[in-house]
């Protein structure tokens, strides 16, 4: 009898799981980016972990055997140690670190453990590969131009004191988000440095961006890259071909030659063949991205995947040569395909119940020689872990790197759904309950809109959603007409009419889910990132039925949009296919400042100060009109951030949440 009492106080000392919580992002950590060794005995990954008391994120890179034993850090410390690439013969790994102040290349030597930085350059490198025989690094780095306009400098006084000089744009996209200030005159080009270190040498050259993928040929003598090197690339919308340029002397031959975009090329390891990814050019903001394969030379192009339409990335040969791997996302989850090469069979290797990636992280797979795969997977219950799968489908779990979190959370029910949309289409998405859900109680929703707009929820897991459901919403996020894998005609229905039916499809989806009986229609909530903020500031121009909206860094007018964002360009002559002064209606028809008189909504409005994807004038001018229209309202302002806060400040994202379900729960309860 004493062993049972001491059995149950034992058990009782352990508290009771709780529910997740906005500081719950401090513990959560991310394995991505899995490399499997050309042997398939061991696997490198990212590990990024939280910083609480530095309020940033840091990145170490792990290496665990295929069977999942023996988990041990390479590097250690407050860096952001990322992109590991190990060399052909499995002994080194390359990756980039920013532990000398500023992000550069290093080296590491798997059985001694000797680390060592290979660059030292000023402009961060990026994409960095191996060549064959191990003895150089290839990486991708912007090199400055001169400016397209300038006038002679100034005679300042020795010692003199005065303001910054300004600054010269000349070019037709002259910022990128997540980059501070002006983009200055330059381009990306392709550069090799010795595996041991010393001097880089540029490879490419011209005024051109070399940054659509590239690749080794076998022998090291070449690189096939994919480009636009149009002497006025920075109008053309059509995309990039792909060239080969050799090692010895930098000349470039072309090897496509289609209205394309043809992109991220690979050379097979017999060097006959070159495997990449493009389209034909069909003037439409979606466009499905197919597998191709063309001889060395460039002739015999082929499409391999004509039958399936789904976009492909991530391409991988087999060691024989005979086979590709590629991903693809598909409704709402991800695959793993192969395409054998002999007879042309497409065949799908993982069933597509997870989403490829972790938590914040998507990610791809890497292949070893004997066709053994790594790659990071997240479930609705699963922030994400790295995983090995063997050639005949069986699968190994290699990390649990939020096992002790989630131990200790109770999450909320994921459930799927699908319906009918007012024309046929039909809708997928999925709804989160609250843990402690009761279908006799009446719940408030929160609608839930991805930006994008070709963009896709899915199975993935997200701390976000748990955590709204765990403060008691049924939240509800759903891929409209617009979002990508579910084809190419679904995803480019809305092209020049975005927004429009996609609004009639989250209606539909809100509907559906109020005819189960336990949704409150009086506590309807709305929010949305980015395209979602977009579709959100539409939503309380279109109806009242919302109790409160939270727009997140929108569009709201699409004509100030074209000028001041750095994809303006785009979304105007491509998305919309017009410039606002050719067809200035149908900027205003879709943009939601033009449908003010019709606000109503309690709506918060949130974005980065330092957002050039949508520039937070969008919604200051949004804020602007719901005062205006004596609408409650507030504008959150966050300082250093670019589109979607994303940044490398945690506190910011744990604002975020707070600052949304605070003004939700302000307006329900």
């Amino acid at each position: 009898m004493r062993a049972i009492v001491v059995l149950l106080l034992a058990a009782s000392a352990f508290p009771a799981p709780r529910l997740f919580e906005t500081g719950d992002l401090w513990d959560l950590r991310t394995a991505a980016d899995p490399q499997i060794t050309p042997n398939a005995k061991r696997v490198i990954y990212t590990l990024t972990w939280n910083d609480r008391a530095n309020d940033t994120s840091h990145s170490n890179l792990w290496i665990v055997n295929a069977d999942a034993a023996n988990p041990r850090p390479l590097t250690t410390g407050p860096y952001r140690d990322r992109s590991p690439r190990l060399s052909p013969d499995g002994a080194r790994v390359a990756y980039l670190s920013n532990r000398s102040g500023k992000t550069q290349i290093r080296v590491r030597w798997l059985d001694g453990g000797e680390d060592v930085q290979v660059t030292d350059i000023e402009n961060a490198p990026s994409q960095i590969e191996w060549s064959p025989d191990g003895t150089l690094i290839a990486y991708q780095a912007r090199v400055p131009a001169a400016p397209g306009w300038s006038i002679k400098p100034l005679d300042k006084p020795a010692g003199a004191r005065w303001a910054d000089p300004p600054t010269v744009v000349t070019d037709l996209r002259w910022r990128a988000d997540g980059a501070p200030g002006v983009t200055p005159p330059g381009y990306t080009h392709i550069f090799t440095v010795p595996a041991t270190g010393g001097a880089p040498r540029q490879i490419t050259t011209g005024a051109a961006n070399h940054t659509g993928g590239y690749s080794w040929t076998p022998d090291g003598k070449a690189i096939i890259f994919s480009a636009n090197r149009s002497p006025d690339a920075q109008y053309h919308l059509d995309g990039n071909d792909i060239f080969s340029v050799r090692i010895a002397d930098g000349a470039i031959d072309q090897l496509t030659r289609r209205r394309g975009p043809d992109t991220a090329p690979a050379v097979s390891p017999d060097g006959t063949r070159i495997a990449y990814a493009g389209s034909d050019w069909k003037f439409q903001s979606n466009t499905v991205t197919r597998l191709y394969v063309m001889n060395r030379d460039g002739s015999g192009a082929r499409l391999l995947t004509d039958g399936l339409d789904r976009d492909v990335r991530d391409i991988a040969w087999s060691a024989d040569s005979r086979s590709i791997h590629f991903a693809a996302d598909d409704r709402g989850g991800s695959r793993i395909h192969q395409v054998r090469l002999g007879d042309g069979t497409v065949h799908d290797l993982t069933g597509g119940k997870e989403r490829l990636g972790a938590y914040a992280a998507p990610g791809g797979f890497s292949l070893a020689a004997d066709g053994t795969m790594a790659a990071a997977f997240s479930s609705p219950t699963e922030p994400g872990d790295v995983y090995v799968l063997q050639p005949g489908g069986a699968r190994t779990r290699l990390t649990s790197v939020n096992a002790s979190l989630l131990e200790a959370r109770r999450l909320g029910a994921v459930e799927h759904v699908s319906f009918k949309s007012f024309d046929g289409w039909e809708i997928d998405g999925w709804l989160i309950k609250p843990p402690d859900f009761d279908p006799a109680k009446k719940y408030p929703l929160l609608l839930d809109i991805h930006g994008g707009p070709h963009a896709m929820y899915g199975v993935e897991f997200n701390h976000e959603f748990q955590v709204q459901a765990a403060r008691g919403f049924v939240v509800l996020y759903l891929n409209p007409r617009g979002s990508t894998g579910y084809g190419e005609k679904f995803g480019n229905v809305i092209h020049t009419h975005y927004p429009g039916d996609d609004y009639k499809d989250l209606m539909a989806g809100v509907d559906h889910l109020i005819a189960r009986g336990y949704i409150h229609p009086a506590r309807l909530t709305v929010t949305g990132g980015s395209g979602g903020g977009l579709l959100t500031a539409w939503i309380i121009g279109q109806t009242t039925r919302f109790a409160a909206a939270v727009s997140q860094y929108p569009v709201t007018n699409w004509i100030s949009q074209a000028g001041t964002a750095d994809g303006g360009y785009t979304h105007s002559a491509l998305w919309m296919k017009s410039l606002p002064w050719e067809n200035p209606k149908q900027f205003i028809d879709h943009s939601p400042i033009f449908l003010a008189r019709n606000f109503k909504t309690p709506t918060l409005v949130l974005c980065g100060e330092e957002d050039w994807r949508t520039p937070i004038g969008q919604s200051e001018e949004l804020y602007f009109a719901l005062k205006a229209m004596k609408v409650p309202a507030a504008l959150v302002r966050f300082p250093k951030e670019p589109h979607g806060i994303r940044g490398a400040y945690p506190s910011h994202k744990i604002a975020k949440m707070e600052h949304i379900l605070g003004w939700m729960e302000k307006w329900t309860q």
